[in-house]
């Protein structure tokens, strides 16, 4: 970790670190507290290039090691450039969002989300909690950063004094609204067994289901990994790798709880366990909250990412809903929600979106709208999610593929009788149903592979002939397949 002194980098090491949607990187040597302080004064130069006042911006940070340190130099560069700063201290990144949203002020959140303990990052947004991505100010944020660092850009002069800083406790206003989105008292009595992951909803969870200042709900609550450790001594906070939803899935059954809950290491994304201890698809998931939010919003939008299931459009239509397709990524859910104005957006990678919460994701909300759903009526929760899952579907799969354009172009080549569609990669549709996505990585060289047909056989049989066309248009040595997520 660097001290006050700049860091020694330029554009080509920053460019390795901003991604699409966020920063990420391992710390010390590709982020440190010197990158951390031009990236905060290059995040309020962006803004004021585009518009922005940028008086104040809320910072915020999760529970990994390098974090304090990380965001306090951030707001050290922010302050340089005249902007107060309001540390929002330890919280998930959707309190950092409701922190953007409630004080209507620019944000910066310090996490890397699932990523390993050597990683950190920053997901920033607008006033609002409006998104920021490589095209919408990310990429001015690295070049900027960038000069700063080499001395390019010239850094701001002192305005005599550095701007002010003020600490901000949040967590009690956050639990309220979420509790005043879903009223969870009148439900019947549920065992929820919720693993952390040693990540943030364990600071965030007892706030919103259990605080003793708020009305008492009808919830068992058994807690797994609640200890904030960002070496995640347990298991990783991914709760899209299989392995990582072991442990809970053995205590919903030992329990027998009516329901599991994991979330990621910053608790944005929330996955599902039924009382069988399966897991319940993401897609099912964004058309259960998308049936209860019509129902209190008649007619409105719903976005849904082109990998969810087919179902998700078709429940939404009809319910009276209006579904609107968009492609993979926050950054882009985000602006169709607020371009549509949409209730509610949901991607298979278990991010979930809420008009309510200023069109930004949180994983906590999606919950309580599990929770409620199921303790409205008497089924277990697998009979309720049955109604929402229609067809099978392979999960993703992604292929290591040295050429991924070359390999892709085959295997449109392989297809052109078939609907193709390329809003986000390359779509194929078939009259019986059936169809399939290939999508490239934004961060490394992976072909993103998901297939969905009316039934398991189906599925199977177009899953195994695209990984075929795709082994065929690069060797048997240039394809590997690197990882099968549900």
């Amino acid at each position: 970790m660097t001290g006050r002194g700049s860091s020694n980098r330029g554009s080509a090491d920053l460019g390795s670190i901003v991604k699409a949607y966020d920063i990420r990187g391992t710390v010390p040597d590709q982020l440190d507290e010197g990158v951390a302080r031009a990236l905060g004064t290059a995040f309020v130069l962006m803004l004021r290039d585009g518009g922005d006042p940028a008086g104040t911006i809320v910072v915020g940070y999760d529970m990994r090691e390098s974090s304090p340190g990380l965001a306090a130099a951030f707001a050290e560069g922010a302050r340089a450039a005249g902007a107060g700063v309001v540390d929002a201290g330890l919280g998930s990144t959707d309190l950092l969002y409701y922190a953007a949203g409630a004080l209507d002020l620019p944000g910066a959140m310090f996490t890397a989300s699932h990523n390993p303990a050597q990683y950190n990052g920053v997901k920033l947004c607008r006033a609002g909690a409006r998104p920021i991505g490589q095209d919408s100010g990310l990429a001015r944020i690295r070049d900027l950063a960038a000069g700063l660092l080499d001395g390019t850009v010239p850094a701001p002069t002192p305005a005599g004094t550095e701007a002010g800083l003020v600490r901000r406790e949040l967590l009690g206003d956050y639990a309220a609204h979420l509790r005043s989105l879903v009223d969870l008292r009148g439900i019947r009595p549920l065992t929820v067994v919720i693993d952390a992951g040693n990540g943030m909803a364990g600071y965030t969870v007892p706030a919103v289901l259990g605080d003793a200042r708020l009305p008492a709900l009808p919830l068992t609550i058994v807690p797994l990994y609640f200890e904030l450790d960002g070496t995640f001594p347990n298991h990783e906070a991914n709760p899209l790798e299989p392995a990582n939803l072991v442990d809970l899935q053995r205590a919903v059954r030992e329990r027998g709880a009516e329901v599991g809950l994991a979330f990621d290491g910053d608790a944005d994304r929330c996955f599902v366990i039924d009382e069988r201890g399966e897991p319940v698809s993401p897609s099912a998931v964004t058309a259960l909250v998308a049936t209860r939010e019509l129902a209190k919003h008649p007619g409105a939008t719903v976005i849904h990412n082109l990998i969810t299931s087919a179902a998700v459009p078709e429940i939404v239509a009809e319910h009276g809903g209006l579904p609107v397709r968009s492609r993979v990524g926050h950054s882009f859910i985000k602006e169709q929600m607020a371009a549509t104005g949409a209730v509610f957006g949901g991607e298979h990678s278990a991010h979930y979106y809420f008009r309510d919460f200023w069109g930004a994701d949180t994983g906590m909300l999606a919950a309580m709208h599990v929770l409620a759903a199921l303790g409205a009526q008497p089924k277990p929760l697998s009979e309720l999610a049955r109604q929402y899952a229609r067809y099978a579907a392979s999960g993703e799969i992604n292929s290591r593929v040295t050429d991924q354009a070359e390999a892709a172009r085959r295997v449109a080549e392989a297809y052109a009788g078939a609907e193709l569609d390329r809003l986000d990669g390359l779509t194929v549709r078939f009259d019986d149903g059936a169809w399939f996505n290939l999508r490239p990585s934004n961060t490394e060289p992976l072909l993103r592979l998901n297939v969905e047909a009316p039934g398991p056989d189906r599925m199977a049989e177009l899953r195994d002939e695209v990984l075929a066309v795709l082994r065929q248009a690069a060797g048997s040595a240039g394809v590997r397949l690197e990882r099968h997520e549900p």
